[in-house]
């Protein structure tokens, strides 16, 4: 498998770099990960560490040397992750769960796999162009998606922090359906948390990509990023890949495996003490000790 790798993560302005960034691969296949621990609840890192982790640990003993079915690989790393998340706090006696958003992308056999929890994202770069970008799961891309707002209303938007998915949570993921895009020569994946793409355009992201080798490229456009942000910056991360291969053959339309509807309900995860709207206090205890045994009756 002919690709090259490069990656940057920066603390930004904050006391601690919350983000987690994992790669690995086999003879024939590569897994990619970015999670982005939230701020808003203790031990955002922790969310973040163990995600990347079991994503590795599951990759290692499915790979062998490909997986079999990478788009259900991820979804069911996606869901694993999320119950190791709360084992973690139930064994640590946490007060709290902490809670992440991630991305994560597998390529195999000439194609990339990718699924989202959250704003972490993943763009797909040809020949200058954005041809992939992942949709949002926050309250302002619903609020774009339904036309209530503009563009240009995103980044300034109140609820701009305001995420519909996490792992960690009191729901489980469920991510839009995992798509499979065949890969051309030059292809580039790039992963981040928001700290990358929020102060910047895609007109920059773009430029960076397409002029620069691909490491020095992250590391303008990491640094751009710090610049833009100011002293609000969060952490900044990126990974990223540069297809070397021919196209297998000609495109197909994109394949996709059933997922389940968006969530209606919005929790806000980047305030110290998150409203859950639709659930009372009692709701959530119950949840919590449901969540508590049933992990407690499932075989580790």
């Amino acid at each position: 498998m002919n690709c090259s790798l490069a990656f940057e993560t920066r603390i930004g302005t904050r006391l601690v770099n919350q983000d987690r960034v994992g790669h690995w691969r086999t003879g024939h296949s590569l897994l990619m990960v970015v999670a982005d621990g939230l701020g808003g609840h203790l031990r955002g890192e922790l969310a973040a560490q163990i995600t990347v982790d079991y994503f590795g640990a599951s990759f290692g003993r499915d790979a062998q040397p490909v997986l079999e079915h990478p788009q259900q690989f991820l979804y069911r790393t996606l869901v694993g992750a999320h119950a190791a998340i709360l084992r973690a706090a139930d064994e640590l006696g946490l007060p709290d769960v902490p809670r992440t958003v991630v991305v994560a992308c597998v390529v195999q056999d000439g194609h990339a796999y990718w699924a989202h929890i959250g704003d972490c994202r993943l763009y797909l770069v040809r020949q200058g162009r954005v041809m992939v970008q992942t949709r949002d799961h926050t309250v302002v891309q619903h609020l774009l998606d339904s036309g209530r707002i503009h563009e240009e209303a995103a980044s300034t938007h109140p609820e701009r922090n305001r995420i519909l998915q996490c792992l960690g949570g009191y729901q489980p993921p469920r991510p839009d359906p995992i798509v499979k895009a065949r890969l051309a020569r030059d292809d580039l994946l790039l992963l981040c948390s928001d700290g990358l793409w929020g102060p910047l355009t895609q007109r920059q992201l773009v430029h960076s990509l397409s002029t620069l080798p691909l490491r020095q490229a992250l590391g303008e456009l990491t640094q751009l990023a710090e610049q833009r942000a100011g002293p609000q910056c969060d952490n900044v991360s990126v990974l990223a890949m540069c297809w070397g291969e021919d196209e297998l053959a000609a495109p197909d339309a994109p394949e996709t495996i059933a997922a389940c509807e968006q969530p209606d309900d919005v929790y806000d995860f980047s305030a110290p003490e998150p409203d859950y709207l639709r659930m009372s206090d009692a709701d959530i205890e119950k949840a919590i000790a449901e969540i508590k045994a049933a992990l407690r009756k499932t075989p580790q």
